[in-house]
Formats: C-alpha cells, sequence, structure tokens
C-alpha cells in the first residue's frame, strides 16, 4: 500500500503589524494564533476538530508571553482539551518546520489531520534586543574570538572570508544584519541591486493590494476595543529607487543594507490545516495544494542568508524536479541581498519571485513566516492558474529551508 499524501485544506494568516507601533502591539501571540487557528479551521466546517491530531505552533523567541509551550496554551484557549500541542523553533523558519513535521507524521501513517502553525508578536517580547543581541552572560564563551572577528570584519567592512580557514569557529551569534554585510561582500552584490529589490517588493505589494489579492489570504483581526484590522501595516505606495536610495546604512557605517532593502519587526500569525488525502477525500474536500517534498539544510552562520541555495536543491531532487518545473517561487525577503544572492545561485526567473512582493514590504514575524508564505503562494498559484511553486528561506544561526508544493484546486 502506497503510502498517504499530504495535503493542505485550509490556509489563513493574520494581517501584519508594525512591531511596537503598529496594528497589533495590543494583542498577546496565544490570542493571535489562536485567532488565526480559528479562522482556518472555519475553513473545513466538515471536520470535527477534536479529531485533529497534533498542533504544531512555530517561534522564533518561545519565552515570557510566547512560553510555556504555547502551542498547548492555544489548543486550550480553542476549548480543544485533548489537543496535543508542541511549540517549535527553528527560527525564521519554524513555521516551515511545522509543516514539515506534519508532512513526515502522515507520510508515517501516524495520523490523518494536524494543524501547522506560527506566531511571533516582537511587539510583546519581555526583552527585545534586536538580531543577534540578547544578553551576553548566557553566550558560549568559546566563541568569544568569533564574535571580536565579526565586529573587526564590520569595523573594517572587509570582505568575509571563512574563518574556519583560521582555525577559528563561526560566529553563531552574529547580527543578522551583519551575516547580510557579509553575503553582499562575499558575493560583490551592490547597494543598488538590493535597493532595485526592495523597492519591487513594495511596488508588487502595492500593486497586489490594489487587486485585491492579499482579501483572499488575510483573517481579520478584532481588537478588544472592537477595532478590526484587516490590512497589513507595512506596504508603503509609491516607493521609488530615489526615495530608497537616500536611506542611511543600517548595520555598517559604509555596509549597503537599509531600511528599505531589508524586512521590519513585526507581529502576525499563521495557520495551515495539513491533512492525508484520504481523509480529506472522505470528508469530501478538494485540497488547496499538495506537499510534495522538503528540504533542510546548514551553512556558515556567517553567511546564513544563503541557506535557501542547499535546501531548495534539497526539496528539488527529491520531488525529481528542477527550478524550471516550478511556476513561481517565493525565498523569504529577509534581506534583499539574500535573496539575490540565493536566486542568481538558484538561476531563478526573477519574473517569477514572490510575484506578490515578499516580506520587505509584508514584514516578517519571524515564527509565522513559514505558513504565511505557504498561504501566500498557494494565493498566487491560485491567481496565476500556475500548478508548482516554491517556498524557501534562510534561517538564523545558518541554516535553511524549502518546500515543494503542488496546487491543486
Amino acid at each position: 500500500m502506497s503510502a498517504p499524501q499530504a495535503v493542505i485544506v485550509a490556509a489563513a494568516r493574520t494581517p501584519i503589524g508594525r512591531a511596537f507601533k503598529g496594528s497589533l502591539t495590543s494583542v498577546r501571540p496565544d490570542d493571535l494564533a489562536a485567532g488565526v487557528i480559528q479562522a482556518a479551521l472555519d475553513q473545513v466546517p466538515g471536520l470535527d476538530p477534536t479529531t485533529i491530531d497534533d498542533l504544531y505552533l512555530g517561534c522564533a523567541e518561545p519565552s515570557a508571553e510566547h512560553g510555556f509551550n504555547m502551542a498547548r496554551v492555544v489548543s486550550v484557549l480553542l476549548g480543544l482539551d485533548g489537543l496535543p500541542g508542541a511549540t517549535v523553533n527553528r527560527f525564521c523558519a519554524s513555521s516551515v518546520q511545522t509543516t514539515r513535521q506534519a508532512f513526515h507524521a502522515i507520510r508515517a501513517g501516524e495520523g490523518d489531520v494536524f494543524v501547522s502553525a506560527g506566531v511571533e508578536a516582537v511587539s510583546r517580547y519581555q526583552n527585545f534586543a534586536g538580531a543577534g543581541g540578547g544578553d551576553e552572560s548566557v553566550k558560549n564563551p568559546r566563541f568569544a574570538d568569533a564574535m571580536a572577528r565579526t565586529e573587526e570584519t564590520a569595523r573594517t567592512n572587509a570582505t568575509w572570508t571563512d574563518p574556519r580557514e583560521e582555525g577559528l569557529l563561526p560566529d553563531v551569534y552574529i547580527s543578522m544584519g551583519q551575516t547580510a554585510e557579509n553575503v553582499a561582500t562575499s558575493l560583490g552584490i551592490s547597494r543598488q541591486r538590493q535597493d532595485e529589490w526592495g523597492v519591487t517588493s513594495q511596488n508588487r505589494a502595492e500593486a497586489a493590494i490594489r487587486a485585491g489579492v492579499f482579501e483572499r489570504e488575510i483573517a481579520p483581526v478584532t481588537l478588544a476595543d472592537g477595532t478590526v484590522v484587516s490590512t497589513d501595516d507595512g506596504p508603503r505606495a509609491g516607493v521609488t529607487l530615489e526615495k530608497v536610495s537616500q536611506l542611511q546604512p543600517v548595520f555598517r557605517e559604509d555596509g549597503t543594507v537599509t531600511a528599505g532593502n531589508c524586512c521590519p519587526l513585526n507581529d502576525g500569525a499563521a495557520a495551515l490545516v495539513v491533512m492525508s488525502d484520504t481523509r480529506a477525500k472522505e470528508l469530501g474536500l478538494t485540497p488547496l495544494a499538495r506537499i510534495v517534498s522538503t528540504g533542510v539544510s546548514a551553512l556558515s552562520p556567517e553567511i546564513m542568508g544563503l541557506g535557501p541555495v542547499d535546501a531548495s536543491r534539497q526539496a528539488l531532487a527529491r520531488a525529481g524536479m528542477t527550478m524550471e518545473d516550478m511556476d513561481l517561487y517565493e525565498i523569504n525577503e529577509a534581506f534583499a541581498v539574500q535573496v539575490l544572492g540565493s536566486a542568481d545561485a538558484l538561476g531563478m526567473d526573477y519574473d517569477r519571485l514572490n510575484v506578490h512582493g515578499g516580506a520587505i514590504a509584508l514584514g516578517h514575524p519571524f515564527g509565522s513566516t513559514g505558513a504565511r508564505i505557504s498561504t501566500t503562494l498557494i494565493n498566487a498559484l491560485q491567481t496565476q492558474d500556475k500548478q508548482f511553486g516554491l517556498e524557501t528561506m534562510c534561517v538564523g544561526g545558518g541554516q535553511g529551508m524549502a518546500i515543494v508544493l503542488e496546487r491543486l484546486s
């Protein structure tokens, strides 16, 4: 008997808020996650929620309000006391990992219905120190030389070289902004190319908003005062290269990464209902998409932005496909430079990449971004009447993940 296929029967995301000053700052992450999961379940009215086998919830910083195994908190908030829950952390790819876990469990015959979700409410972090920041006292002192090397590279804006060649550990605690600058110097990707991609992201998101594309994937959030939030905070109308080129570098005095060519800090959540094809058939459902394959890879933490390259190659090889077989693809836009470096290495057609804009415009609520991009990619495949899509992203600490999806409806 052949193994069951894993299919996505529902997908939803919240609007994405700007951290600390945006529309969702007042919402707890567990409430945000519970709301979007309920919205996804509402798309499958024939599913008895007590038959869900497990809830996997991605979160990049699972502490404080994001702590206490938030997945289990959420299942109880949903009134599903019998639903197990696991909070999963693979930084930016946390809710790619949750989808991968659901995919693997179904293929192994260890369940038929799973929720794959993710959430991050950066506004609610107890102590936010920025990417690569945090309490210095908890960092392993064996990386002291590596961190000193990062500081020297940043001070001199030197071209990145592999620290292993000097007998040093790589800096596993490195700021994500410094990794972006390392990719820029090592590959020679100019500030202008990065700015041009940042403008493209904003312009494509603006066009998608005008066309009502995101209305099909956003589950509005109702705040405590009754205000309904139904649109993303981030996209800006009328962004031009002239304006973006005037912004100052953020991470290095002579660097190339600016607020115009990297993602902001955000709040948001997203959820998928993943099911075996046999259960979907029993329920009379027409799935949105099939999970074809996944991939995960690792590389030096200091150039983590190139993580999508090997992860995508893995996923494509497991699917028995090539990049030419992909109709559309999404790379998470943590930084324009890592999108460009990865897309160049993979031979992507830029006209098929992030066709409705990416995280530079929409935002990147870390733990939710994997499920958010899956939702957006399925929407794009439907909108453009295409069949196959690739989702991929870099991951803090030097990793990459990818998923190949086949649209079914």
